[in-house]
């Protein structure tokens, strides 16, 4: 069938929906679908065929983060023409909420709409305040799905209706067979952490609080740290005397994000809170990575409540740092965590996770139905 996802979040800038978005896409295509990807995105940026840019965007406080998200009258032109012009069988809409792509897309299309929710915020009192000017949008999406049962109850109090639960995807092949990068973990052992570095909910003070209590009792000790941000500010809350063993490598892409989960022996998801999933943990679960992560109720659910993966208590430097020792102490646990974790992690793959969403398409595209098509919509409506 033909397939156009929207993505509310600029392309351009690495974030878990957009990972989703991607990953899903690429999936549908292994299984024979025509895709279509909308998404903001800055001009020049390289995309692939399949991905439509829609403009750029502005950043917007959203969740705990900076979500960065296309509005108003000329991005709902571009969507009424891509939705013209693809001629779907099924528009797939994610986080359709956010005042972005998504929900223009609902409130222009007609014909069968899927929506996956990703959000988990059970205190967004701008989503419960916004829930009345969504309905006439949201009653358009014929199937919900949610990513775990976090998003789903966000879905639930806020907006409600029901969704069915089909978790994140993975692509467990781009993960499992990566090479470490040179040197690394090296003899004195390595901890590893991917995400904003500038994003408080991503936890990073924590896991360097407690970097500073092992590594003063562990000389060879280093930690590994990739991801967007100010690496000078991070560095700033280290020991001077430790700084040199703290690695900031920056943005990495695909194939070097694979080979920081096959860099460390301890892999630490320090996240705070407003998880919905924890696609990180699945993708450090594919490479075989001993996870050590916060006992969220998101990574709780991920890790089996601590059998393919540690826990600690979130936001708790003290305890990070006694279950990260205890690991790093411990090489036939470590062994026995990654083991679990590479079996764990098959349920995410994505080739089972797209069976599950085209599932959901089939109920919603029954035989005779037409495609997703542009309707009218007044421009004071759209502004």
């Amino acid at each position: 069938m033909r397939v156009g996802l929207v993505c509310p979040y600029t392309w351009d800038v690495p974030g878990g929906v957009q990972q989703h978005v991607g990953d899903l896409a690429e999936a549908l295509m292994a299984m024979g679908h025509e895709v279509s990807v909308l998404t903001p995105c800055e001009p020049g940026t390289e995309l692939p065929a399949h991905i439509v840019p829609a403009g750029g965007a502005v950043p917007v406080p959203y969740n705990g983060s900076v979500a960065r998200l296309a509005f108003g009258f000329r991005a709902a032109a571009r969507v009424r023409r891509w939705i013209r012009d693809g001629g779907f069988d099924v528009l797939h809409v994610h986080e359709p909420a956010a005042p972005s792509l998504s929900l223009l897309a609902c409130w222009v299309a007609e014909g069968p709409i899927v929506a996956t929710f990703h959000t988990s915020n059970p205190r967004s009192r701008a989503m419960s305040a916004s829930a009345a000017a969504l309905r006439t949008a949201l009653e358009k999406i014929n199937g919900r799905i949610a990513v775990s049962e976090a998003a789903r109850r966000t879905l639930v109090e806020h907006l409600g209706g029901d969704a069915v639960l089909i978790p994140n995807g993975v692509a467990v092949h781009r993960f499992e067979h990566a090479a470490p990068l040179d040197g690394w973990p090296g003899p004195g052992g390595a901890i590893g952490f991917l995400g904003r570095m500038d994003e408080p909910r991503k936890g990073l003070p924590v896991l360097l609080s407690a970097f500073g209590l092992l590594a003063r009792r562990r000389p060879g000790l280093r930690l590994l740290v990739a991801g967007p941000g100010d690496g000078g500010e991070a560095l700033a809350r280290v020991d001077p005397e430790l700084r040199s063993r703290v690695v900031l490598l920056g943005r990495v892409d695909e194939a070097d994000k694979a080979r920081v989960y096959r860099s460390v022996d301890v892999f630490c998801a320090p996240n705070l809170g407003g998880e919905s999933f924890g696609i990180v943990l699945t993708e450090a679960m594919s490479a075989g990575a001993p996870v050590l992560a916060s006992d969220i109720p998101a990574f709780r659910h991920v890790l089996r409540d601590g059998a393919a993966g540690a826990l600690f208590d979130a936001g708790d430097p003290a305890h990070l740092a006694h279950a990260a020792g205890a690991l790093l102490d411990d090489p036939d646990r470590r062994a026995e965590l990654s083991g679990a974790a590479r079996s764990a992690v098959r349920r995410y793959d994505w080739r089972t996770v797209a069976a599950d969403v085209v599932r959901v398409y089939e109920t919603v595209v029954p035989t005779g139905t037409d495609h997703a098509r542009p309707v009218s919509v007044g421009r004071a409506g759209l502004q």
